[in-house]
């Protein structure tokens, strides 16, 4: 494929972007602030597609770009491939989550009970037009009352059902060192990919393409339709070993997500994971499904690792996309060219195959 670089100079390019300022207006402190306070989803979707937790910088990202998510994926990925790598946080303990919801579409009973949490699940889905008309500052209020929300330690439900026999147990495990993990921000995996990479990969994958491609699987594409086992909404510690006594000690938390599913097959039940940076639960949900789903032989092309990971990669997938838009004069150009050769063969067939007296044709 050619490519040929656009021209129009430097004063042109810096009038365009000049033009996209004006539309989306200024960026201050003030705006990033707002779009942390009031857009805190979309904040977390950008640090986990990023692979880098760090609210701030994510909502200016927002700002900077007019709310194009993908864009905003690529500058703070970008921002991040810029800083030191200075130490590595040990495995998140479900177990020691301060967990802010929880709940469970498997069972009524779970050791803990369920925990709504802050969600919206069971509002009613109506447009607040009050806000309009000069509202919206009283329902804030209202809002802001009893900001604090209980956080509770709870078991994984996951550990209930090996309890129960309903799961295989799992075998001795060994402390492993977080930083001889494979990291797929650090080495593009291979196929099949290990463990570690799929669920790297799936956590920082584009929410819109684990769910299009989860959703398929729910509808029937895939080999599996399983239950929600859990979900669970929280804060994580980030604990480090300090480099001269050895004590783990907590850098600060993180808001994340988890899901796990489970699926009867063989007489058993099999579980699915998921979980990424902040708080997503529609993207954990159909990544465990999907987690489950490559364990199947023979799976769906939409649902086989290979075709999962690469096509939900949020910056790979946009940039192949938007590189459509640069120029592509010398390639349509000959495609062009061709195009008009075949044309001219077949009108000289046609030509050729034009009767003349007696009844008969001319040779081609």
């Amino acid at each position: 494929m050619a490519y040929v670089a656009a021209r129009g100079g430097e004063q042109a390019i810096q009038q365009a972007e000049e033009l996209f300022r004006r539309l989306t207006g200024p960026i201050d402190a003030g705006l990033v602030e707002a779009i942390g306070q009031h857009m805190p989803y979309l904040v977390d979707r950008v640090m986990g597609e990023s692979s880098l937790y760090a609210p701030q910088l994510a909502a200016l990202a927002l700002a900077q770009t007019g709310g194009d998510l993908y864009e905003a994926v690529l500058l703070l990925r970008a921002y991040r491939s810029t800083q030191p790598r200075l130490a590595y946080a040990a495995p998140v303990d479900a177990a020691a989550t301060q967990t802010l919801r929880r709940i469970s579409a498997a069972f009524k009973d779970i050791p803990g009970g369920q925990i709504l949490g802050p969600t919206l699940d069971y509002s009613h889905r109506l447009l607040r037009s009050e806000v309009l008309d000069g509202m919206g500052e009283v329902l804030d209020e209202r809002a802001r009352e009893g900001t604090a929300l209980p956080e509770t330690l709870l078991p994984p439900v996951a550990d209930w059902l090996r309890l129960n026999g309903l799961l295989a147990p799992l075998g001795s495990q060994e402390e492993q060192d977080p930083a001889a993990l494979p990291d797929i921000t650090r080495e593009a995996p291979s196929f099949p990919a290990p463990r570690a990479h799929r669920l790297q990969a799936l956590a920082r994958a584009d929410s819109g393409g684990v769910l299009a491609l989860g959703y398929a699987s729910m509808r029937g594409y895939g080999l599996i339709h399983p239950t929600v086992n859990e979900i669970r909404l929280g804060y994580a510690d980030v604990l480090l070993e300090h480099p001269i006594s050895g004590a783990r000690f907590s850098a600060g938390r993180i808001r994340v997500s988890q899901a796990e599913v489970v699926s009867a097959h063989g007489g058993e039940l099999e579980l699915g994971f998921a979980a990424t940076m902040g708080w997503n639960e529609v993207k954990v949900i159909a990544a465990a499904m999907l987690d489950l789903e490559m364990e199947k032989p023979d799976p769906h092309p939409a649902h086989a690792e290979e075709f999962v990971l690469t096509h939900t990669e949020p910056v790979e997938a946009s940039g192949f996309c938007i590189h459509y838009k640069l120029p592509h004069y010398v390639t349509f150009s000959s495609n062009l060219d061709a195009l008009r050769r075949v044309r001219a063969l077949a009108s000289e067939g046609e030509a050729a195959a034009v009767p003349v007296s007696g009844g008969e044709e001319t040779p081609a």
